[in-house]
């Protein structure tokens, strides 16, 4: 592999190219994932878990790669800087929580079998929640392809979307099994594709999170309102 300055560079470039191309996978497994319990398909489950193997095999050949090239600029006594460092940090933590996102999305698939027999309809939230995700989804892995902290800060304030929209199946369950009118298998399961779906919006944050440090150096925290920036330099 090549070690002068250059080769790192063509390296890095690689590795962001394929992170690239593992959004685009685990976007797809989620959105499969969540196409196989609106049509209560069994039979769907075996796509997200083929999806799944492919996307387990990328991320640890892409963990490999970026080891490897820091290894090889350590024992070439390369100088990275710290941009450059960064970048392939910010690579290595986005395709972990890629990677866990796609666990979230197997997850999900695996309630079809408890679904399939239980005909009640879902609720138009339940579907504008989903859309939300795979928005998110696909929004965050745009702002690293593209370099853009500003569709990361956008992105982050959408993850309030999905809890809302979570807290409005739980409330909306309740309601309707007080009223004989949903089942309490289907309320149940509900509640735990919605608390999946939260979760992929979180490891979503945490790719936004990581665009903004790589091209800022800001780091950016969650409050209970709203997400905030902190310039390390003015930490006390």
């Amino acid at each position: 592999m090549p070690t002068t300055p250059q080769g790192f560079q063509i390296r890095t470039d690689l590795l962001k190219a394929e992170l690239v191309e593992q959004s685009r996978r685990v976007q797809s497994i989620i959105e499969a994932a969540f196409e196989a319990v609106f049509d209560r398909n069994v039979a769907r489950v075996d796509e997200v878990n083929a999806k799944d193997d492919e996307i387990d095999r990328a991320d640890v050949a892409l963990e490999r790669a970026a080891v490897a090239l820091l290894a090889d600029a350590t024992s070439a006594g390369a100088s990275l800087d710290e941009a450059h460092l960064r970048l392939v940090l910010t690579i290595v933590k986005i395709n972990n929580d890629l990677e866990r996102a796609a666990d979230a999305a197997v997850d999900v698939a695996a309630l079809v079998q408890n679904l399939k027999n239980l005909r009640e309809p879902f609720p138009d939230t339940f579907r504008m929640m989903a859309n939300s995700v795979i928005g998110i989804v696909r929004d965050s892995s745009a702002a690293f392809h593209r370099a853009d902290p500003a569709l990361a800060k956008v992105t982050l304030q959408s993850q309030h979307a999905v809890t809302e929209f979570k807290n409005a199946i739980i409330r909306d369950a309740e309601d309707q099994i007080a009223r004989g009118k949903m089942h309490v298998d289907f309320a149940f399961h509900l509640h735990e594709i919605a608390s999946l779906a939260e979760l992929i919006a979180d490891h979503c944050t945490n790719i936004c999170e990581q665009v903004i440090y790589q091209l800022t150096g800001s780091i950016v925290r969650h409050t209970a309102t709203e997400w905030i920036e902190i310039n390390p330099t003015t930490r006390h």
